[in-house]
């Protein structure tokens, strides 16, 4: 059982409307609310039950009314100061919260059954939160102030969300009240007398450094020995305490921890299994909120006493969070506890592994600290919850490119059934997966195939929608390839194409495929990759790779004004062009990037770009290259953005969708983003997106809002172009596409009527 007195998200006022209470209602996990006077009193429950029961049986449904017309009266309660058995009697299959009240009947707290979270602070450890991680600074300080601010200044840059103490009343904790030179003490017990003698922080100082950690935004913690030393803290108002395993069997201070009714995060080393499920039955006992960490108390532990996967038993023990202590060498141990389950990081902290104390001996470095620190991050990202098998934006890149389609190995007029002889399994895998063969056999197709044509979904019976004429008060178009664009000109009437070149298509004679001028405009999309595995690149720092990104620039402008006189209503013709500026393992500081923007526009002076415009695309956070995500810096953010189209007097490529993966990212207004680059935006790419890196998916099936959207961009962008980019949209006569356009249309539709 838990005692929870931060209770808030369980309460409404008895004045408030019944749709407030349903809202709180959906967002508890425990599907309840309770309703409260001003003074605090409570009034009654409202579960979601309670809710259905009320709507069924009365005429008169107004949601505006007052909660305190529809909450139930009849509910069972107890006092705060009641013994923790006395309140678990009261849970049942029913009732899986209780109302706790002091002797004017006002809400105090509510008790659970189990803890599924726990708040430090602003900080809340659950199964969905970030793993909360604690440097260790113990008394790795050595008994200095200058030293412990300084280990508290590393453990922020290492990314720690926690620098923890120790605290001890040498007098009252020894039995020879703390004195280091007792001839009669043991050795081990002498030493470490010693040192804790002259190494401990004095208490003045000690608050000190909390205010420190306060000032500089990271939670400080201590673990109290004794008793005193609780006191001494409780006096301060520390967040939270730390048990150590050398006090697992201490009652006493637990008991004595537990009645602050603050978090407790309890290490379990150098204890019996008996001990810990003991241990687990006191502190529940209690009430108070609580998180177990797996220790093994040896220092260094040796990684075969471990035994890591105790997390995972530990959890079903408890029936709540764990974590993990690590005393063991590196870091390995601590980032493997997290993909078992670890919801809290313990690991030793120190500036020199040589100063004196042993405990500095097995603490990490800020260096080491930092890649343990990525490598938990690494691994939470990784571990999602997600139960069911899902394709990655990087494996459907792959799979395209990688894996096998059905193909018709003959020309199949339309009307055929398919038959076996029909169809052969055969790369890339850009059709129908060779295990639909059995579901395509038999099969009535719709529309005929010519040999080497892949079949697809609506050849299997489901709908898909064909090309029409479409109305837009933008400009817009499609992407097309040299080998297709007559074929798809003619399905539609689009205004312009955009040209996706790849760098094999830098080497054919378009003149093959373009016979004769079209009344069209045309915009070039440059190729991301050269020959050589070249990703183009105009920031480069390496100018060797610099020189040969703007040599392959220059040779897709010079190709551009040739393509230019096939199309009668190109003038200056626009590149779009991922300008570079990606690395492989993390972002570049916002403060590195300026010189990555001064490369590229010296790269650009070095460009003749006569008769033509580059306008750069904006970038997600994490492009995909074939299959493969880096990390981008540059045109994600609208302030750098601004700043370069005013300075070089140039416009750029919107693409809606890496926009939005990075504004999600970064937690950006999507919203503020359109209205400052739209008045810069030459071009736009529209696709939906999802998250932070799932890219180029169909309209309405992400998280974009398109009917706010396309009313900001005819504000901001009117007289931008556009065209549908979503991902593989070209495949199966341009299906996706042309869906996309269709909703599309009906959104620019409806945007006009409301307009009048």
């Amino acid at each position: 059982m838990i005692i929870e007195r931060n209770f808030s998200e369980f309460v409404v006022f008895k004045e408030d409307s019944i749709l407030s209470a349903l809202n709180k209602i959906n967002s508890s996990k425990a599907r309840l609310i309770f309703a409260v006077s001003e003074s605090g009193i409570l009034e009654g429950i409202l579960t979601d039950g309670d809710f259905r029961r009320w709507v069924v049986s009365t005429t008169n449904i107004d949601l505006n009314n007052s909660v305190e017309s529809i909450v139930n009266t009849e509910f069972q309660s107890a006092s705060i100061d009641s013994k923790p058995d006395e309140i678990m009697k009261l849970f049942s299959h029913a009732i899986n919260i209780v109302p706790l009240v002091n002797d004017n009947f006002q809400l105090v707290g509510v008790a659970l059954p189990r803890q599924s979270k726990c708040e430090i602070g602003e900080k809340i450890i659950s199964e969905e939160s970030h793993v909360f991680i604690i440097a260790e600074i113990g008394n790795n300080h050595n008994g200095s102030l200058e030293t412990a601010k300084k280990l508290v200044d590393e453990a922020i840059k290492a990314g720690a969300d926690c620098a923890k103490f120790q605290m001890r009343d040498l007098e009252s904790l020894y039995m020879n009240q703390g004195n280091n030179m007792d001839a009669s003490s043991d050795i081990g017990t002498q030493y470490t007398l010693d040192l804790l003698s002259r190494f401990q922080l004095s208490d003045a100082d000690m608050m000190d450094v909390f205010d420190y950690c306060d000032e500089r935004g990271i939670i400080p913690l201590c673990t109290p020995f004794d008793l005193n030393s609780l006191e001494k803290l409780e006096k301060y108002g520390i967040l939270a305490y730390k048990i150590s395993s050398a006090d697992f069997t201490n009652y006493e201070l637990i008991e004595a921890v537990a009645a602050t009714g603050k978090p407790m995060i309890c290490s379990t080393g150098m204890s019996t299994e008996q001990e810990v499920v003991d241990g687990i039955a006191l502190i529940q006992n209690t009430g108070a909120p609580y998180i177990l960490l797996h220790c093994n108390s040896t220092y260094p532990a040796p990684f075969k006493d471990v035994n890591l996967k105790y997390i995972e038993h530990l959890k079903k023990l408890s029936g709540g969070l764990v974590g993990y202590s690590g005393h063991e060498r590196d870091i390995n141990i601590s980032i493997a506890a997290v993909a078992l389950g670890a919801k809290v990081i313990e690991k030793h902290f120190t500036l020199d592994n040589l100063m004196e104390g042993n405990d500095h001996k097995v603490s990490l470095l800020p260096e080491d600290f930092s890649r343990m620190v990525k490598g938990i991050r690494e691994v939470e990202e990784a571990s999602n919850s997600i139960l069911k098998r899902e394709l990655s934006q990087g494996e459907m890149m792959n799979r395209e490119n990688l894996a096998k389609s059905l193909v018709a190995i003959i020309d199949i007029p339309p009307g055929s059934n398919v038959t076996e002889e029909m169809v052969g399994i055969k790369s890339p895998g850009q059709g129908l997966q060779p295990n639909k063969k059995a579901e395509l056999i038999g099969k009535t197709l719709k529309f005929g195939k010519r040999a080497g044509e892949f079949f697809f979904a609506s050849d299997l019976g489901i709908d898909v929608i064909v090309a029409k004429d479409y109305k837009f008060n933008h400009t817009w178009g499609i992407p097309v390839r040299y080998h297709d664009i007559h074929e798809m000109r003619k399905l539609s009437n689009l205004d312009l194409v955009e040209i996706h070149l790849s760098y094999m298509d830098m080497e054919l004679d378009f003149s093959d495929y373009l016979k004769k001028p079209m009344d069209l405009d045309l915009i070039v999309h440059a190729p991301e990759l050269f020959a050589g595995d070249l990703t183009l690149d105009l920031c480069a720092q390496d100018e060797t790779y610099r020189k040969r990104s703007i040599k392959e620039l220059q040779r897709v402008i010079d190709l551009t004004r040739e393509l230019t006189s096939c199309f009668t209503r190109a003038k200056r013709t626009r590149i779009v062009t991922n300008i570079g500026g990606f690395s492989y393992d993390r972002h570049i500081h916002i403060d590195k990037r300026i010189f990555l923007y001064d490369l590229l526009e010296d790269s650009l002076s070095q460009l003749d770009m006569a008769g033509v415009e580059i306008i750069p695309q904006t970038m997600p956070p994490f492009p995909w290259h074939f299959g493969g995500q880096q990390f981008h810096n540059l045109f994600m953010d609208a302030d750098s953005i601004v700043r370069f189209c005013k300075k070089n007097n140039m416009m750029i490529c919107l693409d809606l969708s890496h926009t939005k993966l990075a504004c999600n990212f970064f937690k950006w207004s999507f919203t503020d983003f359109i209205k400052k680059v739209g008045p810069y935006t030459a071009h736009m790419h529209i696709a939906d997106a999802r998250d932070v890196d799932g890219e180029g998916l169909q309209i309405g099936d992400g998280d974009i809002d398109w009917n706010s959207l396309w009313a900001l961009i005819d504000q901001y962008a009117k007289d931008a172009s556009f065209i549908p980019e979503i991902w593989q949209g070209h495949k199966n006569k341009g299906a996706e596409m042309w869906k996309a356009l269709m909703r599309l249309e009906e959104i620019s539709s409806n945007l006009l009527k409301k307009q009048g």
